[in-house]
């Protein structure tokens, strides 16, 4: 077991049955009915699109004679990788700015670095003291005072103007 999970640490358990599967010559339908579970369930997993859970785990070890553990222990793996690579995300410390501060949009899914201007002008705009303080923190002064400098974009007009016509 130690060689498999150290050539295949971090990589999706679904990726790993598949390519078991494969080797063995055996199609995802009726292996998925073997077990007694759906095949759009083991489809999912294979994919990376849905994760294994320890009882499917269990019942996949089994019926393909591998060490118990092995694939939950692929599982967690993969999940302590994905967690690590959020935590590396760039962000301000979200407990410092209010929610409603971005209420037009999801605050987890703000790409920090992409839409820094229209980040600043709308805590400079709306926020407190400690939202802008912690936006000071994160973003450094020169990004600010450049980001506050641009100009208001105009608005879209449906209508030309016969001056201009």
């Amino acid at each position: 077991m130690n060689t498999l999970i150290e050539k295949y640490k971090g990589i999706h358990p679904g990726i790993i049955l598949e390519r078991l599967l494969n080797k063995k010559a055996i199609s995802q339908r009726p292996f998925a009915l073997s077990i007694g579970e759906h095949p759009q369930t083991i489809n999912a997993i294979t994919k990376g699109r849905r994760k294994l859970n320890i009882a499917l785990a269990l019942k996949i070890e089994e019926k393909l004679s591998l060490e118990e553990g092995s694939l939950a222990l692929l599982q967690t793996y993969f999940d302590i990788k994905e967690e690590k690579s959020k935590a590396k995300q760039n962000t301000p410390d979200l407990t410092l700015l209010r929610k409603s501060l971005f209420w037009d949009t999801d605050i987890s899914k703000i790409d920090w670095q992409e839409q820094s201007v229209a980040v600043i002008k709308r805590i400079f705009e709306r926020g407190n003291d400690i939202e802008k303080k912690e936006i000071n923190r994160f973003y450094k002064s020169i990004r600010i005072k450049d980001a506050l400098a641009q100009t208001i974009r105009k608005p879209y007009t449906i209508y030309k103007n016969k001056e201009n016509a």
